[in-house]
């Protein structure tokens, strides 16, 4: 124990010693004071960054020994063992301490978007408007409401489940402050947006993992050197994933690689960049020499290099809370109200050749194609090497649903999307109602089943277990329900577009990615019950299928027909700001849309009458062949035809032979 408190002890003076250091180099700590002009005070100019820290330190740790129970170690037959209830008890407290000091950051904020020494704002309401209706608040205050719900379910979590359930929850905890600072104001604001959000997950899976990683050997634990390996492939992935969307993160706020010598800011990024080749550099040298010694019984092989990886990490945190104090450097930036909530000028007028050269990189949606291009490849040259067959009709659907799911996302179509209604409208109907088809129809649960290895060791949950237990899951079963995935199909999307959630989410990135993804997974959902060839828990009968699809199609047209017959523009404030000249009206443009919407239901209906054709006539098939194999098997044992109605009417005729013949 004093050899972890001591540890705990070094990491966090790294980390403060890199934040003063930080915050004196960017100018954080000494500010140009004008008289005059509202000043909150020294104590709020330092207290705040360390709250910030203690917010950060205190959500990576929470994350690190969440994923140590749920991931590292392992589970006997789903329960939690001894050391990872430990860790989940343990996590309750440090969730409880991020509550706190989300809290007194969120008093230190007010008091400096003020002006105000914090003395003066505690008396009045100021911290009730500040936490319920500005974005920063807002954020502050969901860390404090999530933290505690953390810390209380954690009390009582005793199956690995139930940790991986908080470990998703702490990692959305994460995102809310990052997402409202300096990323909502730079210019390429949904690539500043989306690179922060990769950028804090995967860091905090990397440093929380070690940093219990060190924790666990100090203390002697068992299962070190299972836990160890487990954590080197989860480090390797958090390395690249760190690498990519920092340089997304530096694209989306500096104008010119000069910006990088020439500013505090880039500076900061210099030395932060640096820190991360010296992890990675340690890193291989843990993946390729220490974790082998730890199968062999070395534990103090691995402390040896851990320990100086985990102070440098800790200063890298507090150097990143110093980066967040540090003003980026001034981008110029066109006038125009247009680029301010795009990122973009509005494009010019629509047609067939800008939406096919016009290109705009989503780096979320990149995320998502690559990685589902990528890990299905992975599971066909598996299968391939070990001698097994996979369809090549299978592989030919799911790559091509990630080829349309790219020209939706990131073609002229991604950024003609929030300028226009139609293009919106095609862009959903295309990923709603035609990329799901053939991500269903390449079959990648059952890939996955054939293609990953069950886990090392009896009773414990590898990814293979986990889709195993995710299948036979209550929740699996309720939303995969027939009637619950064609509700969500269907009501979700008038529940969108006939309130204020559309204009919400038009005007927010995050609420577009939410809004996209929505429909990708609605639509995914839908055909999985329809034409899924995957195991499910659920399965209707081939008449059933095609009847709820009948059933289903015409509520899109009614919809369609809904929008065409509207003469108010949905979202109009959105659609005013960006000042189109270009083009149809609003209106026009909207019952445009609504026309798509109506008459693109019957390409994808076709298509899966077509695979439910298919379907269909190879199940029967392969039952009449099971019926005829079953028939022969009973004819070799019997001797008979092997079918049970053809022998008893032969047994029949025989005895009315032999009845004829005795009577003769």
């Amino acid at each position: 124990m004093n050899r972890t408190l001591r540890l705990t002890v070094a990491a966090l003076c790294a980390a403060a010693g890199a934040l003063v250091i930080g915050m004196v180099a960017g100018g954080a700590a000494t500010p140009r004071i004008i008289p005059g002009l509202p000043d909150e005070g020294m104590l709020t100019r330092w207290a705040l960054p360390f709250s910030k820290l203690a917010v950060d330190v205190s959500g990576v740790l929470t994350v690190g020994l969440l994923a140590f129970a749920a991931v590292f170690l392992p589970s006997d037959k789903g329960l939690l063992g001894k050391p990872a209830l430990g860790y989940v008890k343990a996590a309750s407290w440090t969730a409880l301490v991020w509550a706190v000091a989300a809290g007194s950051s969120l008093i230190f904020s007010l008091s400096e978007a003020l002006g105000l020494p914090v003395g003066e704002i505690l008396g009045g309401n100021y911290l009730t408007s500040y936490a319920s209706q500005i974005p920063q608040g807002i954020a502050l205050t969901l860390v404090v409401l999530f933290g505690v719900a953390i810390a209380l379910f954690a009390r009582g979590a005793i199956t690995v489940g139930a940790a991986g359930g908080l470990l998703v929850f702490a990692l959305a905890t994460l995102l809310p402050p990052a997402l409202t600072g300096h990323t909502s104001t730079s210019p390429n604001h949904g690539l500043a947006t989306t690179s922060v959000a990769f950028h804090l997950v995967f860091l905090a899976l990397w440093v929380g993992g070690l940093g219990v990683l060190c924790v666990h050997a100090l203390r002697g634990e068992r299962q070190l050197d299972v836990a160890a390996a487990r954590f080197s492939t989860m480090a390797l992935w958090c390395f690249v994933g760190v690498g990519l969307s920092g340089v997304a993160s530096v694209l989306a706020r500096l104008a010119s690689v000069s910006a990088l010598f020439t500013s505090a800011y880039g500076l900061m990024l210099l030395a932060k960049t640096a820190a991360f080749v010296v992890l990675g550099v340690v890193g291989y040298r843990h993946r390729g020499r220490t974790v082998p010694r730890l199968a062999e019984g070395e534990p103090h092989a691995f402390l040896r290099l851990a320990l100086g990886e985990i102070a440098l990490m800790a200063a890298t945190v507090g150097l990143a809370v110093a980066l967040a104090r540090t003003a980026p450097p001034a981008v110029k930036v066109p006038p125009d109200r247009a680029f301010e909530l795009l990122g973009y000028l509005v494009p010019p007028p629509v047609s067939l050749a800008n939406l096919l050269t016009l290109w705009w990189f989503d780096l979320f949606f990149a995320v998502i194609a690559a990685t589902l291009a990528g890990l299905y490849a992975a599971g066909v040259v598996r299968l391939r090497r070990r001698g097994d067959k996979w369809p090549w009709g299978r592989t030919v659907n799911w790559f091509l649903g990630v080829v349309i799911l790219v020209l939706a996302t990131q073609s002229g179509v991604a950024r003609y999307a929030p300028v226009l209604f139609s293009v919106h409208m095609t862009e959903h109907m295309v990923l709603s109602m035609l990329v799901p088809i053939f991500l269903v129809l390449g079959a990648p649960i059952t890939l996955a089943l054939r293609a990953l290895k069950p886990a090392a060791r009896r009773g414990d949950r590898g990814p293979r277990e986990w889709i195993t237990v995710i299948l036979h899951s209550r929740a699996a079963k309720f939303i995969a329900h027939p009637a619950i995935a064609t509700a969500i199909f269907v009501t979700s999307t008038y529940a969108l577009y006939f309130t204020p959630l559309f204009a919400s989410a038009m005007e927010e990135h995050l609420g577009h990615i939410a809004m996209t993804l929505h429909f990708l997974l609605s639509g995914c959902l839908f055909f999985y019950v329809i034409i899924g060839v995957d195991p499910g828990p659920q399965r209707l009968p081939y008449v059933g299928r095609l009847l709820l699809l009948l059933v289903t199609m015409p509520f899109h047209a009614f919809f369609g027909l809904a929008l065409m017959s509207m003469g108010t523009v949905l979202a109009s404030r959105w659609y005013d700001q960006l000042g189109r000249t270009w083009g149809a009206s609003s209106v026009s443009d909207q019952q445009t849309g609504g026309g798509i919407a109506w008459a693109f239901g019957e390409i994808p209906t076709l298509i899966v009458l077509l695979a439910l054709a298919i379907q269909w006539w190879r199940d029967d098939d392969r039952a009449a062949r099971r019926a005829d194999r079953r028939a022969d098997a009973a004819a070799a044992k019997t001797g008979g035809t092997g079918d049970a109605e053809l022998d008893a009417y032969n047994d029949y005729l025989a005895k009315l032979n032999k009845r004829d013949a005795a009577a003769e």
